[in-house]
């Protein structure tokens, strides 16, 4: 039912549902706020009500009310600017800024900071007002992927809401009581020690540097200065559509040569793309697929690219472990060849190689130190994991004129990639470019149309149907961990019959991901960066991963064929059951 109000003078008609918060944007009225987090697309809000930021005055009313929780009335007269109104919230963000570290010039999310921004916007120049003790909390820095530093956090809870709503890990909850209220695990326990996928998440939409990345910036530096090392370089599909964000260019742009010359002006030896690793991991998906399907196999195969469900199913489902793909993800399978195949080509020690992944996620950075992916030498296939966000960092400290680069190609044997590697870095791109391969395999008839457009689109969970011949193959896609969960279980239960399914962890897949540009991952965002993955497949001179020249070239110097016992060793890695904490 609509209603009919006032607010700032203005008579606007909005539905019941709507907060003032809501309805104020629908007239262009800013109420600031910190702990309000909007996840429409993922019908979820934060609505803890708890930084009391956005304070309002209604007409009527003794106290003053917070916007992003009071729901419209009809006849209601709401003043969001009154004098009583700011200076309210002036003394909210002052009692917030008087238990927070004020180093903020050295802070990791300096000039990223909702409570930093807020504070300047609200004139709050003279100080901190309110003096007394501080919350001093110990840093949680156990895990490979995410930093957690209590002492910065507001108790916003929007790291609550991600973890426990939209991802469904349940992680993440308040611990203590009072002034020693934190969030963290329970007990307080080493996050390490939890059953975190490192989806980092939780990072994207933390206002302040409470939870931050691990950072791998001063390692590749160290690695770049260092003559006796051989650095390269490798870009994930989804890095090339958000990174010009980074640098005020507009969403979703492509800015694939330009990153090319940019990490050429970083000093990397060789720049290579992840996309000429996805077009080998559909190889071998492709093999495993027809493998299960013509040989009595488990069905459904699940892919296996996103580390962090990879994790999530370990801990939650480990009864499923059977149903993942044993392929690595395409980064760890690019780090075995360049330490094994281009090794060899070039006549370099393995030892001396340094792989350096940029990648979309924070997962990824975990995954990198997983014993499994370890080669039998103790070698780790992938030695750094940088996020977009670090390596925008990394160019801005080197002085590098992004926007204004010329661009440049990748370089050859590991660089050439089809349009199926490109669409990895979104939901479905993964199964589409499996399904591109494995179609022509099983019926040995080029596909008369290349797209399946069926297995796309931004629903959280979805199913289509495709044929392979004449026969129909159901396939099952799920984005977010609370999604994936919602699928997973109606596989348990017998309910779900797929061939085949793809599962990642963050909104929209990759181009979602945790260690994306600060948190945009709106609707609008990831539908602009996802057109941009689907425009580059459609540009490729080649679509399909078994017809890159590289790839063909790979498998017959080196691999063998897909599925091969060579191929098994280095391309492929089993899963663990990891205990339920």
């Amino acid at each position: 039912m609509d209603v009919t109000f006032t607010i700032n003078h203005k008579t606007i008609t909005v539905p019941d549902t709507y907060t003032i918060l809501t309805a104020a944007k629908q007239v262009g009225i800013n109420i600031p706020t910190l702990c309000h987090l909007d996840l429409h697309d993922m019908k979820c809000v934060n609505g803890a009500a708890s930084c009391r930021v956005c304070l309002v005055e209604i007409e009527g009313e003794k106290y003053l009310q917070p916007a992003c929780s009071t729901y419209v009335r009809e006849g209601m007269n709401v003043m969001t600017s009154s004098r009583r109104a700011v200076r309210a919230r002036r003394a909210m963000l002052e009692l917030l800024l008087s238990n927070h570290p004020n180093n903020c010039l050295i802070c990791e999310k300096n000039m990223h900071c909702v409570l930093q921004k807020l504070t300047s916007d609200m004139g709050i120049k003279r100080g901190i007002k309110y003096n007394g003790e501080m919350s001093i909390n110990e840093q949680d820095a156990s895990s490979q992927a995410i930093i957690r530093n209590p002492t910065k956090c507001i108790m916003c809870r929007r790291c609550e809401t991600m973890c426990n709503e939209v991802q469904t890990c349940g992680i993440l909850t308040a611990v203590g009581r009072g002034f020693k209220t934190i969030v963290g695990p329970a007990f307080n326990m080493p996050l390490a020690d939890s059953m975190c996928t490192y989806c980092g998440q939780c990072v994207a939409v933390c206002p302040t540097a409470a939870l931050t990345e691990v950072s791998n910036i001063g390692g590749v530096w160290d690695a770049l200065n260092d003559p006796d090392r051989v650095v390269l370089v490798q870009t994930a599909p989804s890095i090339r559509v958000a990174l010009g964000e980074e640098f005020d260019m507009e969403v979703g742009t492509d800015v694939t040569g330009k990153m090319v010359a940019a990490l050429r002006a970083l000093g990397f030896d060789k720049v290579f793309d992840t996309n000429y690793a996805a077009d080998l991991t559909v190889m071998e998906e492709a093999e495993e697929f027809i493998q299960r399907l013509q040989g009595g196999g488990k069905l459904p195969m699940l892919t296996s690219c996103c580390p962090a469900w990879v994790k999530f199913i370990e801990h939650q489902f480990p009864a499923l472990l059977d149903v993942p793909s044993s392929c690595k993800s395409p980064h760890e399978m690019f780090g075995a060849v360049a330490k094994t195949y281009y090794a060899e080509k070039n006549g370099i020690d393995p030892s001396k190689i340094v792989v350096v992944s940029i990648m979309p996620c924070l997962a990824k950075k975990y995954e990198a130190r997983r014993a499994e992916l370890e080669s039998e030498d103790h070698l780790a296939d992938v030695d750094y994991v940088l996020t977009t966000r670090e390596l925008a960092s990394m160019l801005r400290e080197a002085g590098v004129d992004f926007p204004n680069l010329e661009e440049e190609d990748f370089d050859p044997l590991l660089g050439e990639s089809s349009g199926a590697g490109t669409i990895f870095g979104t939901s479905g791109g993964v199964i589409e470019a499996v399904m591109r391969t494995a179609c022509e395999k099983i019926t040995g008839e080029p596909l008369r149309q290349v797209e399946f457009k069926q297995l796309r689109g931004m629903e959280g969970i979805r199913e289509a149907e495709i044929m392979i011949g004449d026969k129909p193959f159901k396939i099952g896609m799920a984005f977010g961990l609370g999604n994936a969960r919602k699928l997973l279980e109606s596989i348990e239960r017998g309910e779900a019959q797929y061939q085949a399914i793809e599962i990642m962890a963050c909104p929209g897949g990759c181009i979602g991901g945790g260690g994306q540009p600060y948190y945009q991952n709106s609707y609008d965002v990831l539908q602009k960066r996802r057109a941009a993955i689907y425009a580059n497949d459609e540009q490729k001179a080649i679509r399909k991963a078994h017809e890159n020249p590289e790839i063909i070239k790979l498998y017959d110097e080196f691999l063998g064929a897909p599925g091969s016992e060579r191929a098994h060793k280095l391309l492929h890695t089993k899963y663990v059951p990891r205990e339920m904490i």
